[in-house]
């Protein structure tokens, strides 16, 4: 019976072992999802700069077709100024041109202004890029080792469920569809009882049932959490005679 509970407590050392690895790897997803959160924001923040930026490209290019359509038109009237039989006509559209015209000053130097403000808004954009391409450079390289430790924790695993796949054949069969039974609901499924209590749930167990665990020195389960348990004597070496 020892050996056959050595064989399984050398399997559940191995499943153990792929658990903490697991465990210890579980906040690795969530760093990532949160790098990718913040080069998105990143992003978005350059990019609602560079639609800035094209409204006022757009702005502009339609004010000054605005005000190429407002020159066209003057030059239209004051051709027809000399064509004015009366001095009321004349007079009308005289100053229909001088509204115009000035109109067209205004637009001039909504022009000017709208310039410069794609100007600034322009460096703001060369400046978000530079910053948000460091900054890119600096999320990538963190999300690239990010994924070298999940890659390496993956492959440790896999060796180690290589490693499990041998250990489990030592195992008797009953034995091992009893634990992987327990296993699917929680780990460690093979606990020691230490003075009557189950290290698993640290409930006592029934004096009867404790002391046939130490004189057969197999396996049980335990009343209170249904978790394999077997007196700790029977995976210590035998006494040196």
């Amino acid at each position: 019976m020892r050996e056959k509970l050595k064989a399984l407590a050398e399997l559940q050392k191995v499943d153990l072992e792929v658990a903490a690895l697991r465990k210890a790897a579980d906040i690795h997803p969530r760093q990532l999802a949160e790098l990718e959160r913040e080069l998105g924001t990143a992003r978005s923040a350059v990019e609602a700069e560079r639609i800035r930026v094209a409204d006022i490209e757009r702005q502009r290019a339609a004010l000054e077709q605005n005000i190429t359509d407002e020159k066209d038109k003057v030059k239209k009237w004051e051709a027809r100024l000399s064509e004015q039989r009366s001095t009321r006509e004349y007079s009308a559209l005289a100053r229909e041109i001088d509204i115009a015209k000035k109109a067209n000053q205004t637009m001039a130097d909504e022009l000017v202004e709208l310039t410069k403000t794609l100007a600034t808004a322009r460096e703001t954009v060369k400046g978000r890029e530079a910053e948000f391409s460091t900054r890119q450079e600096q999320l990538t390289g963190r999300m690239d080792e990010l994924k070298g430790k999940l890659a390496g924790v993956e492959q440790q695993v896999k060796e180690l469920e290589g490693k499990r796949s041998g250990v489990a054949t030592g195992v008797d069969a009953t034995l091992l569809r009893r634990y992987e039974l327990v296993r699917k609901k929680r780990l460690p499924a093979l606990v020691g009882v230490v003075a009557g209590t189950c290290q698993g749930c640290n409930m006592n167990v029934p004096p009867q049932l404790y002391n046939n665990l130490r004189v057969s020195l197999g396996t049980d389960v335990c009343p209170s959490c249904n978790r394999i348990i077997y007196a700790v004597e029977a995976l210590e070496p035998p006494a040196e005679k």
